[in-house]
């Protein structure tokens, strides 16, 4: 099928789609109803939504909550109601909740009612990877079409930095309100993170002084004999001589958390290296990153944007990406002048932010002997010098009080609904 009879196809069912929300119009909005969803479904209870639902559970018992998953032997609390994320479930839930909050895209064709409050807390804030129309050719125009169909119904957009601000606008396809309260998945990473440290020693059956770096690469589409592999021809890291480095430079005894993308957790597997095996702990498939990253000792990537989050916890993060020209012809540009500034001086992309002056605060290595230079270079001093640096550039909101911020905003309101609600009944 080519792209212009995709997109057909793809408006004719968006129709369909339409059409069965506007047929749960018939069921009235539940006012204490809220309707969350994490990654188009394929997210459980995780990322930003988690911690505002938390806060808003602990405020009060009044409120439904109910979660879309496309896997329903998903874990949640028992004060969350799963349902299946189909067409017909996903129409009369949405049709009938007051609130709606979602970290993703709601599928083409949705369709929300007067009255109704949407808020959208998004996956990253920011970032490195370019997004949108950011993206230029490699932003489709289906692509585009789902991306406004979802922002031109969102109320609020929660957002940390002033640098958001600046990107999203072309970033998101969006022009709506923003919420400036940090983000609730990051209120994990505030403050002593010690608790998390031993949680995630206690489960894994670690020593209490275990040292852990966590290695979550961004997603990769390699191939062998048709399969899909994490470690395709791109992949090149040296898992055995990073841990030596780390327990060189930082003394005790280091393992290391791997999180790849969930598409590829279940080919890392069978990922097998028997000389450092038990050093090595597979977290792909965890809900919440946000609980593991804050156990962590050390934190490395390519382009996730996790790597601000764990540098503003104060995190030590170290960048290894081995194919950054290639990766940003791929995706169109990047954020930050990654593939053109010198490793020690990247400045974003002026051209995305230009009220923003900043310098990325972390190495970025290309290969296994820079990355060990790198780490072995390392001084918290200057590191944390840098990122109060780029926080202050960023204007950035990072207090460890977003998810009751956020629920503030909902808790308001589901007061206007109920009194517009109760206004239109006495008419």
């Amino acid at each position: 099928m080519n792209e212009k009879n995709y997109i057909r196809y793809r408006k004719l069912k968006a129709l369909g789609n339409r059409l069965c929300f506007r047929f749960c119009r018939i069921f009235p909005v539940k006012k204490k109803r809220i309707s969350v969803c994490t990654f188009e479904g394929r997210g459980g209870f995780g990322c930003n939504p988690k911690y505002i639902v938390e806060e808003l559970h602990r405020r009060s018992s009044g409120y439904e909550f109910v979660w879309f998953v496309n896997d329903m032997e998903k874990k949640f609390p028992d004060y969350i109601k799963k349902v299946p994320n189909t067409l017909w479930s996903r129409a009369y839930w949405l049709s009938t909740s007051a609130i709606w909050i979602d970290n993703y895209r709601k599928p083409y064709g949705t369709c929300k009612r007067k009255g109704q409050y949407y808020l959208n807390t998004n996956h990253y804030t920011v970032a490195m990877k370019s997004t949108g129309l950011w993206r230029g050719k490699g932003f489709s125009e289906m692509a585009y079409l789902v991306s406004k169909n979802d922002s031109d119904m969102i109320d609020d957009l929660v957002i940390d930095s002033k640098w958001c601000e600046d990107a999203f606008g072309k970033g998101m396809v969006y022009s709506g309100n923003y919420l400036k309260t940090g983000a609730p998945r990051c209120d994990v990473l505030f403050g002593d993170r010690s608790i998390w440290h031993r949680a995630f020693c206690r489960r894994h059956g670690l020593p209490e002084d275990a040292k852990v770096l966590m290695y979550a690469p961004t997603f990769r589409e390699g191939a062998k004999d048709g399969k899909r592999s994490v470690f395709s021809g791109d992949w090149s890291i040296d898992f055995r001589r990073l841990i030596q480095n780390l327990e060189r430079k930082f003394g005790g005894q280091w393992y290391l958390c791997i999180r790849v993308h969930p598409q590829l957790a279940e080919a890392f597997q069978e990922y097998r290296d028997e000389e450092i095996q038990d050093r090595l702990i597979d977290e792909s498939r965890a809900d919440d990153m946000y609980e593991i990253l804050a156990g962590m000792d050390a934190y490395m990537t390519d382009y996730s944007s996790a790597m601000f989050d764990a540098g503003f916890a104060g995190i030590p993060v170290f960048l290894y990406a081995d194919d950054i020209e290639k990766y940003a012809h791929d995706r169109g540009s990047l954020m930050w002048n990654l593939a053109t500034d010198p490793p020690g001086h990247v400045t974003n992309n002026k051209a995305m932010t230009p009220e923003i002056d900043a310098v990325l605060p972390f190495s970025v290595a290309r290969d296994n002997g820079e990355l060990e230079k790198y780490l072995m270079e390392f001084d918290e001093k200057r590191y944390r010098t840098k990122i109060d640096c780029l926080m202050n550039e960023l204007k950035l909101v990072f207090d460890g009080n977003a998810g009751r911020k956020v629920a503030d905003k909902i808790e308001d309101m589901c007061i206007v609904i109920q009194t517009a609600h109760d206004e239109g009944e006495r008419r």
